[in-house]
C-alpha cells in the first residue's frame, strides 16, 4: 500500500481508499495541512470552543515541501509512469487523516500513536479483500463495523463523524482545489485536470437517484414526493453503515438513548409518545369494496370516500422531513413464496426497525426488479413548517388512520410511529393484505408460529400453531427443549405463509426476518432464547432504563431493582404506583 496523510481538522475521514491508480496520484497531489499543527501535537486545551477553520492552510503535493510549481509537476508525472511499468500488479492508494477535531471539546476524535494500526489493519484487510468499505464520491471509506474498535475508547458519535462524508465540506474544498491547480497554469498534469472533473461529477450525482428503472414503483415515488412534499428523498440501502447512521441521527435527536455498550452492544432505548403506544385497533379500516369481505370483527369504510380522505391528510404531511424509501421482501429473497412491497415513510426509527424485520433495502430492490410490488405509505403526520422544532416522538394521535385497500393493494399509515401501525410490513402487509392476497391466489396467510423440531434420530418434523394474544406463542416458538437429543428451530414466531407444493405436501415460510415481541414477562426462565437475542443488535420500545445503562422490564429478574427511570422518563420505584415498562413495551432483535 502507499498512504499519504494529511493533518486536518475537518472535512478529510479517517481513511479513505482511492479509485483507481490515478485517483491515488490526486489524493497525493492534493496532500494539506494546518500550519498550527506543528505546535499542537497534543490535544488542544479545552477551555473555550474552537471555531474550526472552514478550509486549511497549506497544500503540500507529495510531501514535497515545495512550492516550485515546475518541480511538483514532473514529480506527478513520475507517477503516471510508474503506473506504467507496474503492469496489473500495482499497490492500493490510501489517504489518512488522524487529527480530525471534536468542535465541541477542542480535543483529537482519533487517539492516534499506537491506535493507528487498526488502520493499518483495514488497509491491510482492504488489500485482501477482507474489510468492507462503503463507496462515496472521494473515495472508499470504512464502514463502522469494519474497523477493529474493540477496547478502543472512542463513542459511536465520534466514530461516525471520522468516517463520514460532509457534502457541503467537500463542495468548498473543490473551489480551494481549483484555486491551487489555477497555480500550475500550463504545466498542470492531465492525469490531475482529469481526476478534478470527475471527482466534480461524483459530488454532483444526486445520492437519492432512483437505483432502479421499475417504471410503476418511480411513477408512484413521484406522486408521493408531489403529494408529501418532503424536503429530501432518500432510498435505503439496507446496508449495516447505514442503520449505524441514523441510529446515530436518532440518539442526536433524542428519538434513542444509546444503551450501556458494555452490557447491551449496539443497543438502543426508544420511549414514544404516552398516546402512541401500540396498535389502534378502532383506527384501522379494512377498505375492500364489498363491506362482507372486510369481515365481521373490522372496521370498514368506503375505498374512494376514505382514500379522498386520507390523502388531505399526507397532502404536505413531510415537509420539513425526510422521505425514506424501503424497498423491501416479505420471506426470503430467494423464494418463490415470498412477496415485496415498498414502503415510503418519513420516521427514521421505522427504517431502522425495518432493517431487523424485513429484507430490505439494495438487495430487495434488484430481486424486485420490474415485478409487482404492496405500496406502503406512511406518516407520522407532524410536518415541520414555519420555523416548528421537531420533538423526540413525533405523531398526531388526534388523527391516527391504519388503512388496508385489499381489492386494489395497498396500505396507508397516518399519525403513529409505533410498531405495527408504522412498521407496515407486519400485521398491515403480512397478515391483513396477505391474506386477501392468499385467498385469491390459494395459499394462506395465519397468525401462527412455525416451529421445527429434530429427534435424536434425524428425523425433522413442522409444526404452525395459532394462539391468541398473550398465550406463550413467541415463547413456544423459541422453546428450548428439555428432552436429551431434541433439537427445536424457530422458523417464525408470529405469521406463517403456507403453499401447497408440486408434491402435494404443504410448505411455510416466515416473511418476517427479526423477531417484535412484548418485553414484560419475557425472561430467562420463560423465553431463554429471546433473552440471548437481545444481548445486542436490538432496539427497545417503552422499557425501564437502569443506573448502569441497561433495560429492565417487568417479570424479567426475580429481584426488582430499587430505582429506575420508567418508560416515560420519569424516576421510579418499586412503591411508586406506577409500571416502569409499559405492557405493550418492545424489543426489535435480529
Amino acid at each position: 500500500a502507499v498512504i499519504f496523510a494529511n493533518r486536518r481538522y475537518s472535512t478529510l475521514p479517517l481513511v479513505c481508499e482511492a479509485f483507481t491508480w490515478e485517483h491515488g496520484i490526486f489524493m497525493g497531489a492534493t496532500l494539506t495541512s494546518h500550519s498550527n499543527y506543528n505546535q499542537s501535537p497534543s490535544p488542544l486545551p479545552s477551555s473555550s470552543p474552537l471555531s474550526l477553520p472552514s478550509s486549511f492552510d497549506s497544500f503540500d503535493s507529495f510531501a514535497l515541501t515545495t512550492n516550485n510549481i515546475t518541480a511538483i509537476s514532473r514529480h506527478i508525472e513520475k507517477w503516471v509512469n510508474l503506473r506504467k511499468s507496474l503492469g496489473w500488479n500495482i499497490p492500493k492508494i490510501f489517504s489518512m487523516n488522524t487529527f480530525l477535531l471534536d468542535s465541541k471539546s477542542n480535543n483529537y476524535l482519533w487517539p492516534g500513536f499506537r491506535e493507528n494500526s487498526r488502520i493499518l489493519k483495514w488497509i491491510f484487510e482492504r488489500i485482501e479483500g477482507l474489510a468492507d468499505a462503503k463507496r462515496t464520491p472521494i473515495g472508499f471509506i470504512p464502514t463502522i463495523r469494519s474497523l477493529n474498535t474493540t477496547g478502543l475508547n472512542v463513542t459511536s458519535a465520534a466514530l461516525h463523524f471520522l468516517l463520514q462524508l460532509n457534502q457541503t465540506s467537500w463542495e468548498a474544498e473543490i473551489q480551494k482545489i481549483k484555486q491551487y491547480f489555477s497555480t500550475f497554469a500550463q504545466n498542470l498534469p492531465k492525469v490531475l485536470n482529469d481526476q478534478l472533473h470527475t471527482l466534480e461529477k461524483r459530488l454532483k450525482i444526486d445520492d437519492n437517484q432512483p437505483p432502479t428503472h421499475n417504471a410503476k414503483l418511480l411513477s408512484w415515488i413521484e406522486e408521493m414526493k408531489q403529494l408529501c412534499k418532503p424536503e429530501k428523498i432518500r432510498w435505503c440501502t439496507g446496508t449495516d453503515d447505514e442503520y449505524d447512521e441514523l441510529c446515530n441521527e436518532l440518539v442526536k435527536s433524542g428519538t434513542f438513548i444509546r444503551l450501556n455498550d458494555k452490557l447491551r452492544p449496539n443497543s438502543f432505548l426508544a420511549r414514544s409518545d404516552p398516546k402512541d403506544v401500540a396498535r389502534v385497533e378502532s383506527c384501522t379500516f379494512i377498505c375492500s369494496k364489498s363491506k362482507d369481505d372486510a369481515g365481521p370483527t373490522n372496521n370498514w369504510a368506503e375505498p374512494e370516500e376514505m382514500r379522498s380522505k386520507l390523502l388531505k391528510f399526507f397532502d404536505g404531511s413531510m415537509q420539513g422531513r425526510t422521505m425514506y424509501i424501503i424497498p423491501f421482501c416479505m420471506g426470503p429473497l430467494d423464494s418463490p413464496y415470498s412477496k415485496f412491497g415498498v414502503q415510503v415513510t418519513d420516521s427514521a426509527y421505522v427504517v431502522v426497525n425495518m432493517k431487523i424485520m424485513t429484507r430490505m433495502g439494495t438487495k430487495a430492490l434488484a430481486a424486485l426488479g420490474d415485478h409487482w410490488f404492496l405500496p406502503c405509505l406512511h406518516s407520522v403526520g407532524m410536518p415541520l413548517v414555519g420555523g416548528q422544532k421537531d420533538v423526540a416522538w413525533p405523531c398526531n394521535p388526534d388523527n391516527r388512520y391504519i388503512v388496508h385497500f385489499p381489492d386494489d393493494p395497498s396500505v396507508m399509515s397516518y399519525g403513529s410511529g409505533y410498531g405495527g401501525n408504522a412498521l407496515l410490513g407486519k400485521k398491515c402487509y403480512a397478515l391483513r393484505i396477505a391474506s386477501t392476497m392468499a385467498r385469491k391466489e390459494g395459499w394462506l396467510a395465519e397468525h401462527c408460529l412455525i416451529l421445527g423440531l429434530k429427534s435424536p434420530e434425524g428425523k425433522k418434523y413442522y409444526v404452525c400453531a395459532g394462539f391468541p394474544s398473550a398465550c406463550g406463542k413467541t415463547n413456544l416458538a423459541m422453546l428450548v427443549p428439555t428432552i436429551p437429543g431434541w433439537t427445536v428451530r424457530c422458523v417464525g414466531d408470529d405469521i406463517a405463509w403456507l403453499h401447497v407444493g408440486q408434491d402435494g405436501r404443504l410448505y411455510a415460510i416466515n416473511p418476517e426476518a427479526g423477531f417484535f415481541g412484548v418485553a414484560p414477562g419475557t425472561s430467562n426462565q420463560s423465553n431463554i432464547s429471546a433473552m440471548v437475542a437481545m444481548k445486542k443488535n436490538t432496539i427497545f420500545t417503552n422499557v425501564a432504563l437502569t443506573a448502569e445503562g441497561d433495560i429492565w422490564w417487568e417479570g424479567m429478574t426475580k429481584e426488582t431493582p430499587s430505582e429506575l427511570i420508567d418508560w416515560t422518563g420519569q424516576k421510579w420505584t418499586p412503591n411508586c404506583g406506577r409500571k416502569a415498562a409499559h405492557p405493550n413495551a418492545r424489543y426489535t432483535t435480529p
